[in-house]
């Protein structure tokens, strides 16, 4: 066992332990960023001028009846900006437009304020002509006109026409399915204050502080040791807050420096959904074979990612959706090829699964509309197709562990009764003309790491005072997925001290350079190895003083629950008593830590490599009731089983689990993001910018009965205390939802009808499905 995953006996790491600030956040005590604000004098509240076109030469901008505006103090435009005028991750963002806009509700400028309300009044009095020009809001419309950026990937693996050729099935279809909304209740917000040395200090809910740092500086042409990046914590990122944040930040710094004062920028709900990217949508065309039994022989398919005007994340979304296109399955011949559609509405972004959940849905969309053509039960099928020992994926990366996948299985098949259930679902349809049960089992396989190697890098600074208390400063960020809580017991166990003794430091950049987003559910892998690698420093250090004190080598001097003991000895001494003679003799009580993620390689060009340190494997059961009136559906029963290794922190994981598969039902039953393709004023307009026309789960959708349980005997080696990464994975397992209402759906209709479902799988939407099954109508 490597030093890295070895547990040591009475490990904190394991522990249920509630989130580090629980209390806070339930007592409202925990501070964000906009928090802040009301605790400086001086504040200028920020707010944009948004364009009212989709795509439009920009003629003239007036801004002085802005100026005239009460309690007005600053217009701020492109013309403002010192250093380079961009925000995104490929130089194609302006943060401000010089004269062409390219979604509608694009700011193009900002208005300052000495209250949010003048600053609004200033916003609506600058004055923009624009002069019209063609917009594409839709992926067909981009597609039609050829209107692609980026790169155009490939994965080839096999001879796909050879394996169609053996096929004794072959299907072809297509498939559009929706992004959706990040929602997090805390909005975009950025505060910046200059000191009197010119620092520039922003507080900021940002996924990737680092990130944030490096915009910040080129928008205003200065080093980034001049700015400061810090975050308390956030309110919800989702990835979300992993680019978008930056142009906010570089705006409030931007405005602090012309004014000399605080500068607040924070969006509403409406502004943050008219503003800012979405999980991208994408259209998929496919062909795929099978042999006799069911087996998949080959696929084909052309991956299309609606990518909005600028690429923002959109090249490694789209190259990870390729990656997991194969999802649980081993496919020996393939063929995809991948593409990003440029259209005329907000650039999407990061979301959490960053592409994985659109390549999985594509293949259990196919598998869920092919089955009853192949007379197979949808579950069986998936099961046939799983991966075994020695199956590489499609881009050659060997696949381990995925007999963990069948134990998955197995223990749901056993665990929720799912033989007994699907006969009395049986017997139940018959006896209900309109009302119709459903249940299904899907897996998840999702590679854990950065898709960009050089991503996979964490940094940790521990300091331990002379009474022998712990502060802990690490590269990753805080949005609620109990990261913070994780760090503090991988620094309590790798210290062998009671976690009443370490706390967490915000990040900051002046404390961790130089970090990862925390993003990719990579924040406790690689935080993770760089807080124990800190540890293991100080704690080296401290065997060195407890060897002197106990008469004994270092190599046998034991640390754990807060006392030094050593083999053979029945003496022990107190922690804190080590800490303190090691202060005395002069010994460093603090350390930088560093972790790389070993053992992975990936060639972009041939998309080629292994880009994951492992995968991550679950099992969904779903059990739903639909109507055949409305198209509604009662998600009556979810049970999950769940790889996470050997468990950090349980708790914090079975909350990630159930608020991973509670977004994901969301976006793939709930949510549906529409904008105006009219041909009227309002083209390219967000239509669903509030939580009046955008529906998010809520108490309401939650299963009945909802039963979590992590699957036993699944340690990591080679991964920090033998843990696996729990922050996206969880999200696929909502296709269990989606399929079961497709067999639902089914029961409408005669036996073996192959249902065509679209996603979000809204009631209207099932309703049409249902009447289309009814008609004996096939797709």
């Amino acid at each position: 066992m490597s030093q890295l995953s070895q547990r040591p006996d009475n490990a904190v790491v394991g522990q249920r332990h509630r989130h580090e600030s629980a209390a806070a956040h339930v007592t409202g005590t925990a501070l964000y960023t906009d928090d802040l604000a009301q605790r400086l004098a001086g504040v200028l509240h920020a707010y944009p001028v948004q364009s009212t076109c989709a795509h439009a030469k920009i003629l003239g901008l007036d801004a002085s009846a802005a100026l005239e505006v009460p309690g007005v103090v600053r217009v701020i435009t492109a013309a403002d900006i010192p250093g380079v005028n961009d925000q995104g991750a490929k130089h194609d963002e302006p943060l401000l437009p010089v004269d062409e806009v390219m979604f509608f509700g694009q700011p193009v400028a900002w208005v300052l304020g000495e209250d949010l309300e003048a600053a609004k009044a200033g916003a609506k009095a600058v004055n923009v002509d624009y002069e019209q020009l063609d917009s594409l809001i839709t992926i067909k419309e981009a597609i039609a006109a050829g209107s692609f950026h980026g790169i155009q990937p490939e994965i080839a693996k096999g001879d796909p026409e050879a394996g169609f050729a053996q096929s004794a099935h072959v299907f072809e279809g297509e498939f559009e399915f929706a992004g959706q909304e990040h929602f997090y209740l805390e909005t975009q917000n950025s505060l910046a204050m200059v000191d009197e040395s010119g620092q520039i200090m922003i507080h900021c809910s940002t996924q990737h502080p680092t990130e944030t740092q490096d915009i910040v500086s080129h928008v205003l042409g200065i080093s980034a040791h001049e700015v400061t990046v810090q975050v308390l914590r956030m309110g919800g990122g989702f990835g979300g807050k992993e680019m978008q944040p930056h142009g906010y930040a570089a705006l409030a710094a931007l405005g602090s420096v012309l004014t000399g004062r605080p500068v607040r920028v924070r969006l509403d709900r409406t502004l943050d959904m008219t503003m800012t990217g979405k999980r991208h949508g994408f259209h998929a065309s496919w062909k795929i074979g099978f042999d006799e039994q069911g087996k998949i022989l080959a696929l084909q398919a052309q991956l299309t990612a609606d990518g909005g005007w600028s690429l923002d994340l959109s090249e490694p979304v789209l190259t990870r959706a390729m990656c997991h296109i194969d999802n649980s399955y081993w496919i020996p011949n393939i063929k995809v090829s991948g593409r990003i559609a440029k259209c005329h509405k907000t650039s999407q972004t990061a979301f959490r699964g960053f592409g994985g959940p659109q390549g999985m849905l594509v293949m259990e969309d196919i598998l869920g509309r092919v089955a009853p053509q192949l007379g197979l039960d949808a579950r069986e099928l998936r099961r046939r197709n799983f991966y075994t020992e020695g199956q590489d994926t499609p881009y050659y990366q060997p696949v381990r562990h995925p007999e963990r996948l069948e134990a998955a299985w197995n223990q749901m098949l056993n665990s929720a009764g799912i033989a007994a259930r699907e006969q009395q679902i049986a017997q139940f349809n018959a006896s209900h003309e309109h009302v119709k049960r459903g249940l299904a089992l899907t897996p998840v396989k999702f590679g854990i790491s950065f898709n960009l190697t050089a991503f996979n890098q964490g940094g940790a600074l521990v300091l331990v005072y002379k009474d022998g208390s712990v502060l802990v400063n690490h590269g990753g960020t805080e949005m609620g997925q109990g990261l913070h809580t994780k760090m503090l017991q991988v620094a309590a166990t790798a210290l062998g001290v009671p976690l009443s003794m370490v706390r967490n430091a915000p990040t900051r950049t002046d404390k961790v350079p130089n970090t990862s987003a925390t993003a990719a559910s990579s924040g406790s892998d690689l935080n993770g190895g760089a807080v124990k690698d800190a540890c293991e420093q100080i704690r080296d250090r401290l065997a060195q003083v407890a060897a002197g004190m106990l008469g004994v080598p270092a190599q046998d001097v034991r640390f754990g629950g807060g006392r030094v003991t050593a083999l053979g000895k029945s003496e022990s001494l107190d922690w804190a008593d080590v800490v303190s003679a090691a202060y005395f003799q002069r010994i460093q009580l603090s350390a930088a830590g560093f972790y790389r993620t070993e053992g992975l390689h990936w060639d972009l060009s041939r998309m080629t490599g292994s880009p994951f340190k492992y995968f991550a494997y679950g099992v969904a059961a779903s059990e739903v009731e639909v109507s055949g009136f409305d198209g509604s559906h009662v998600l009556r029963r979810v049970d999950i089983v769940h790889d996470v290794g050997d468990s950090l922190s349980p708790l914090v994981d079975l909350g990630q689990i159930e608020g991973g598969f509670v977004q994901g039902t969301g976006w793939l039953t709930l949510e549906d993001l529409r904008w105006d393709t009219s041909d009227g004023p309002n083209r390219g307009r967000v239509a669903t910018q509030a939580a009046s026309t955008y529906k998010i789960p809520s108490f309401s959708e939650m299963p009945e009965v909802f039963n979590v349980s992590l699957l036993e005997k699944a340690h990591e080696e080679g991964a920090v205390y033998g843990s696996k990464a729990v922050g996206e994975p969880p999200l696929m397992l909502a296709f269990s939802v989606r399929e079961a209402i497709r067999q639902a759906v089914a029961a409408f209709g005669p036996a073996g009808c192959s249902v065509h479902l679209a996603s979000p799988a809204t009631p209207e939407a099932v309703f049409w499905a249902i009447e289309s099954v009814r008609k004996g109508q096939q797709p």
